[in-house]
């Protein structure tokens, strides 16, 4: 714990010039005890549910350089009612209160929701907001016995009660994923989620800090939370909603939405550090052979995640240049890339902020400014980076997206890239792991606000680290969109803050380790990331680190895998006498289990259709495409209990799948909790869309069958649910304008339905709207349709019901012209058209599975 030097500023009273009459949804108030200079609160409604709240001095300045936008006051003509007193000011607006009191040492915030015993947020009184050395904590009631989220990504459990975290980025390699603290991503966005209501509280600051969620405890003050950062005044929001998914979309408002992701990014993904690392063969023709296995085993790939080993020197220092190619490997890279392309395989470039001093450009970007300079030397700032195999580092800096130098020529390289052909961009070991604060930066970057006075300090710390990792993105983001401006820019980042998501679309849990234990925990992470808006998210499936999966352990974790929004295979698996090249993980590595392991990843091909549609109402929506068990399940005490707070056994995968697993090897069934709707009249269950495909009532724990080589992990269909499928292989997206690779269309178009075992309850009628795009265009291009199939089960002559209706009114036209409608194994129910018009029985599929046609 760093040192604790409190100062609380005390004497509040309204600032000069405040003359509201006391009718204003706002406050601003000055501290006039013995602080030097004065302390200033602030207090703002800026939505019906959302407030701004500021606590600054001249020495304390909020962030300069916030990770989010100002959102400034919008209130949709809801009126508030404000009433006041000398020392307090009540603010009632929608369904939220605020009571704001500043008779006492510091200001007291409370915030209560309509209908509740108690406020959901409150300040310690008398330790609200205070000054500590050169940054500030923020003391809050906390809320014992219910459910903490978010904070972009930390270890498992989900749950965050009762634990104390640190507010930073760092390369956590091979990480425990139920201890190690901090991981890759700094978001300090805290979600209170109780069966009444909701409220999320969001710094904007890029620097460091610490949270502690009733983890610290001191019987005079209470159950409190402190929230802490290193340097500067406090910028602080405060989002107030009745679930789950009004405080995440609210969020989006006001950090932006999910970025559109290209559709090919929700195939199979490879990786494997080797494959870039070899000399003999030359990695550019082992990636070949590896595209033709591909092929041969007829296992469907979209795209390669190519390691930095394609930047090693060929010659001694054999180190890691970014932006350069190795020619011994890849003698000609554009056409390398053409040809890999023309196997059907994008290609994502692994991409490093730093260069070290072997770098062939390093003197130059030294003397244009382009690194941190180190304020004691008045030189480059100078640290060890990561520089060849695994544990080796060389001298070297990171560059200082500040400056102007730094910025282009990071740019310029990504834009080469593109214009060679690479289709993704990999902004990977981008955590800022620097070893001072008081690094400069340069601030010469154009367009960088500089608040007045923030020029007086540049420092890093002050800044933030991460303000480097935001900036990182967005020079990666703007050269595609340069190079391509009529393609969606797609750049998938390791470490992210709130900012760097509105210019990278994809990021993944880092570096992870080969465990029954670490792909349990993984779910936990997921589900807080979504949340935290990263929602294109998954992991690297067999783990990145540590030994090979066993046939079982691998098995198992790609049959979970491919209910993620990204499903990739990437590994490093170093040895004793090899940290360098590696091992890697592939699909056919284990003979006895290639079939199913082909037989998954083609399931995955199949839901692209529902997982895409997914990934657009995030972008839209902001609902993230893996959810908690709990979302919109609220009124169902058991998904208060410990273990579905965890998050670890089980998720929604949108709003169709419930997804279980199996952790532990020898384990034949899966454990799954069946959460209850708050309409009873309308809840029919679940149905077991593996063998022996039973119906369950919901409100209950089920033991699923689950044989690793036989039915694999549970997966249950809610009962009137439909998940749009197609081909499950890679099919050509609508809007690619080439087809290289000769991929068959994306001419067909399923909907597996799960119609109730009888009759629907109350003759109800079950609607599904999913959507699709091209699959490639710009978001300012873009046009997304919408498809809405709905069906009854009828106590007549054992039919189902359908009809289907397609919106293409935004001018997209879906290849496909014809739905199939699918239902379960051993439903001998006839699918007929509520308006009469002919159906098609195609037969049953491989699966069992009855197929109608509808025209």
């Amino acid at each position: 714990m760093p040192p604790q030097r409190e100062h609380i500023p005390s004497s509040w009273a309204l600032s000069p010039g405040q003359n509201d009459d006391g009718v204003l949804p706002s406050l601003r108030l000055s501290s006039s005890s013995d602080s030097s200079p004065p302390f200033e609160f602030s207090f703002e409604t800026v939505r019906p549910n959302v407030f701004r709240t500021t606590f600054k001095s001249a020495t304390h300045p909020v962030p300069p350089y916030p990770s989010v936008p100002r959102m400034e006051s919008k209130l949709d003509g809801v009126q508030a009612t404000v009433t006041s007193t000398d020392k307090s000011k009540k603010i009632q607006i929608g369904y939220v209160t605020a009571d704001l009191d500043f008779a006492g040492e510091t200001p007291l915030v409370s915030i209560s929701i309509e209908g509740q015993k108690f406020p959901i947020l409150q300040d310690v009184p008398n330790r609200g907001y205070v000054v500590d050395g050169d940054g500030v904590a923020r003391y809050t009631r906390y809320n014992r016995k219910t459910l903490y989220v978010g904070l972009g990504e930390k270890a498992a459990p989900m749950n965050l009660a009762g634990r104390r975290f640190e507010l930073s980025a760092t390369d956590s390699f091979g990480y425990d994923v139920y201890r190690t603290d901090p991981l890759y991503k700094n978001i300090p966005l805290l979600i209170n989620v109780t069966p009444d209501g909701c409220v999320a509280t969001f710094s904007t600051s890029q620097g460091r800090g610490q949270y502690s969620i009733g983890s610290e405890m001191d019987g005079m003050w209470g159950p409190f939370k402190v929230y802490r950062h290193d340097y500067g005044g406090l910028e602080e929001y405060i989002i107030v909603g009745k679930t789950l998914k009004d405080i995440v979309q609210t969020y989006a408002d006001l950090a932006g939405y999910p970025l559109l992701v290209p559709r090919w990014a929700f195939g199979y993904l490879s990786g494997g550090m080797k494959y870039s690392m070899l000399d003999d063969p030359p990695a550019s023709e082992a990636l070949l052979e590896l595209a033709r296995k591909f092929k041969e085993f007829d296992i469907p790939c979209s795209a390669h995640q190519m390691s930095s080993g394609y930047t090693v020197s060929a010659v001694p220092p054999k180190t890691r240049n970014v932006f350069t190619w190795n020619r011994h490997r890849f003698p000609d890279p554009e056409g390398w890339i053409r040809e890999m392309h023309r196997q059907g395989i994008r290609l994502i470039a692994n991409i490093k902020p730093y260069v070290i001093g072997s770098h062939p450009e390093y003197e130059k970007l030294k003397a244009a400014g382009a690194l941190f300079t180190d304020p004691r030397t008045g030189e480059t700032a100078v640290t060890k980076l990561w520089s060849a195999g695994g544990g080796e580092s060389a001298p070297g800096g990171h560059i200082d997206f500040t400056s102007k130098a730094g910025f282009d020529w990071w740019y310029n390289g990504v834009k080469e890239l593109a214009q060679q052909g690479i289709d993704c961009m990999w902004n990977d070991n981008n955590e800022y792991v620097i070893t001072h604060d008081d690094w400069k930066c340069a601030l010469d970057l154009p367009g960088l606000s500089i608040p007045s006075g923030a020029e007086k300090t540049p420092q890093v710390g002050v800044w933030g680290r991460n303000i480097h990792t935001e900036l990182h993105g967005k020079a990666s983001h703007d050269a595609l969109v340069e190079v391509h401006p009529d393609v969606r820019p797609f750049v998938l980042t390791r470490s992210a803050t709130a900012g760097t998501m509105r210019y990278a679309a994809s990021t993944w849990s880092g570096d992870n380790v080969t465990s029954w234990p670490g792909m349990k925990g993984a779910n936990a992470l997921s589900l807080n990331a979504g949340m935290c808006l990263m929602q294109c998210y998954g992991h690297d499936i067999g783990g990145f680190e540590g030994e090979q999966p066993s046939p079982e352990l691998l098995l198992r974790w790609v049959q979970l895998g491919i209910h993620s929004p990204r499903f990739a295979i990437n590994c490093f698996k170093t040895a004793s006498g090899d940290n360098s090249v590696g091992d890697v993980i592939e699909p056919w590595m284990y003979p006895s289990i290639t079939h199913l392991v082909r037989r998954t990843i083609k399931r995955r091909y199949a839901l692209i259709p529902y997982i895409y549609s997914l990934m657009l109402e995030s972008h839209r929506c902001a609902t993230p495409p893996q959810r908690w068990t709990g979302w919109g399940y609220e009124s169902d005490p058991e998904v208060w209990t410990p273990e579905i707070m965890d998050g670890e056994m089980q998720y929604w995968f949108g709003d169709a799948m419930l997804v279980g697993g199996v952790y532990e090897p020898g384990v034949s069934k899966g454990r799954v909790y069946l959460p209850k709707a708050a309409d009873a009249e309308h809840d029919e269950g679940f149905m077991n869309t593996n063998a022996p495909f039973q119906y369950l009532a919901s409100g209950q724990w089920v033991d699923i069958d689950a044989e690793w080589h036989g039915a694999g992990i549970p997966v249950l269909a809610r009962v009137g649910a439909a998940i749009p499928v197609g081909r499950d292989v890679q099919v050509l997206s609508p809007g690619e304008k080439e087809n290289v690779a000769d991929l068959p269309q994306d001419d067909y178009r399923g909907v597996e339905i799960f119609p109730p075992k009888g009759p629907s309850k109350n003759g109800q009628w079950h609607e599904t709207t999913w959507y699709e795009d091209d699959g490639v265009s710009a978001v300012g291009k873009n046009r997304i349709s919408s498809y809405t199939i709905a069906y009854t089960a009828t106590g007549a002559a054992g039919e189902i019901k359908a009809r289907f209706t397609r919106d293409e009114s935004s001018g997209f036209e879906a290849p496909w012209k014809t739905l199939v409608v699918i239902l379960p194994p051993g439903d001998m129910r006839k699918v007929v058209a509520e308006d009469g018009r002919d159906v098609v029985e195609l037969g049953f599929d491989a699966q069992g599975r009855n197929r109608f046609e509808l025209k």
